[in-house]
């Protein structure tokens, strides 16, 4: 374990769960390895705060430009310049060998401070696209990890710092991924997983169920549910599947997740970078459904990449209609096989050593020895 000579590594990540879980990830592994670890991100990320495995948690402002009028620009660049100030005198107190930035505007302020000090900098990109931030950091840190060996707008001088680790996925997901994959007989149950995240779960409230009730009834039969839904959902969606005679599980938030999702023959649900590297370290089949209108259509270019692999069904919201994915359910319900070969080609894109190969990669640039 780390004492308090040991070199402190500052995590940066935005408030939503695709930056906040491979930031938890590698700061579970930097804890093993004698790191101590701090994590700075913006206000939202306070619900987080509680678990994450870090000495401590700094808040530091920060701001996402909401539109283009000055007074809007002028706003962000306020709170930014607030942010980089705060993160400076933060540097100075905590004096960490390296900061890595997960994505998203909350990095600005903790990245630019180290780059102002002189400390080493990275950057983890979760999607297969260079999100926006990193798009604008990525010419200023020292190296730059990825999620896929292909990277849209990665290119250039870019190229030649980026490090394909994968990413990382929490302790919990690499637990309950040695289940291995089993695929439905003819009569047997088969577990069906619906999850949207925040943003996406009411898309599914309106679509799955009443795709479910279209099926035949020894196909529904079979079935049990686990859905995801919005609280405001959660009544209707239930009262629907009990009209199909389903047995459903339906809930906001399951806190067991990856045990859930382990015990799943298919999952239905958005392509975020975090979705995608759990699916494929536990190697699972899945239908995906990219969230349209996304700034940098970064699930469209997640979810094609694992459906050309073979792991997955990638299915825009805007060509998905109940009847449409009854008929996709029944066609894969009915052929076992190629539930079994999508789970197995999705296992064979899953990286689960991704968090030891940026432990690693910060490890170099700490300086310390392998």
């Amino acid at each position: 374990m780390h004492n308090d000579n040991s070199p402190c590594v500052l995590l940066a990540a935005g408030g939503t769960g695709g930056h906040l879980f491979p930031a938890f990830a590698l700061a579970e592994e930097l804890g093993r390895r004698g790191f101590i670890v701090d994590l700075a991100t913006d206000m939202r990320g306070d619900r987080y705060g509680t678990g994450f495995p870090a000495r401590k948690v700094h808040q530091i402002p920060s701001a996402t430009l909401t539109g283009k009028s000055p007074t809007a620009v002028a706003k962000t660049v306020w709170e930014l310049s607030r942010g980089v100030a705060a993160a400076v005198s933060l540097m100075g107190e905590i004096r960490p060998s390296v900061v890595l930035g997960f994505g998203g505007y909350p990095t600005f302020p903790p990245l630019l401070a180290a780059k102002l000090r002189g400390i080493k900098t990275a950057l983890h990109e979760q999607n297969a696209v260079l999100g926006r931030a990193n798009k604008m950091l990525a010419g200023r840190v020292d190296a730059i990890a990825t999620s896929f060996e292909q990277v849209k707008f990665l290119d250039g001088a870019l190229r030649e710092k980026a490090h394909f680790t994968g990413n990382p996925v929490r302790d919990v997901v690499i637990e309950h991924a040695s289940r291995p994959y089993w695929a439905p007989e003819a009569s047997e149950p088969l577990q069906l997983l619906i999850f949207g995240g925040s943003q996406g779960a009411r898309y599914f409230s309106d679509t799955v169920p009443p795709a479910i009730a279209k099926l035949p009834d020894a196909l529904r039969g079979r079935l049990g549910i686990v859905q995801q839904a919005r609280e405001e959902d959660v009544e209707r969606v239930r009262q629907a599947y009990s009209a199909s005679g389903i047995n459903a599980e339906v809930a906001p938030f399951f806190a067991n997740l990856p045990e859930i999702m382990a015990n799943s023959q298919l999952v239905i649900g958005r392509a975020g970078a975090s979705t995608i590297a759990e699916l494929t370290v536990m190697g699972r089949p899945s239908i995906l459904v990219p969230l349209p209108h996304a700034l940098d259509n970064d699930q469209l270019q997640n979810a094609s990449r694992l459906a050309e692999s073979g792991g997955a069904w990638c299915i825009e919201q805007k060509d998905l209609d109940a009847e449409r994915l009854a008929g996709e359910l029944q066609r894969l319900i009915s052929e076992p096989m190629a539930l079994l070969e999508a789970a197995n080609a999705a296992k064979a894109q899953g990286k689960p050593d991704a968090v030891s190969r940026l432990a690693d990669l910060v490890g170099e640039l700490a300086g310390a020895p392998r």
